[in-house]
């Protein structure tokens, strides 16, 4: 549950990261965080699906080593920033239609 919580958190900050390095797909702070929290939940769901060895054996037991720690902030971090991403493209894309 604690690694799920990293997750949804840095996918909030990748969120926000991605949308003010990519000003033309920003959806302001709340559209980037939530945005973000949805990614980094899918993150960390597709990595632990994946079975990444240790990583998803310590995600399972619920361990909060510092592997397993890294892994929940990358993969909510670039999860979050990806969704952000692909949410701000989808925007654009039905503004311009």
């Amino acid at each position: 549950m604690e690694q799920l919580i990293i997750s949804l958190i840095s996918g909030a900050a990748g969120g926000n990261i991605v949308g003010k390095v990519l000003k033309n797909l920003d959806l302001g702070p709340l559209g980037n965080s939530i945005a973000g929290i949805i990614g980094g939940g899918l993150g960390q769901q597709i990595i632990a699906a994946m079975g990444s060895g240790a990583v998803a054996a310590d995600a399972a037991a619920g361990g909060l080593d510092i592997g397993s720690i890294i892994s929940s902030v990358a993969s909510g971090g670039v999860g979050g920033g990806v969704v952000m991403a692909i949410v701000g493209v989808i925007k654009n894309m039905m503004a311009k239609s």
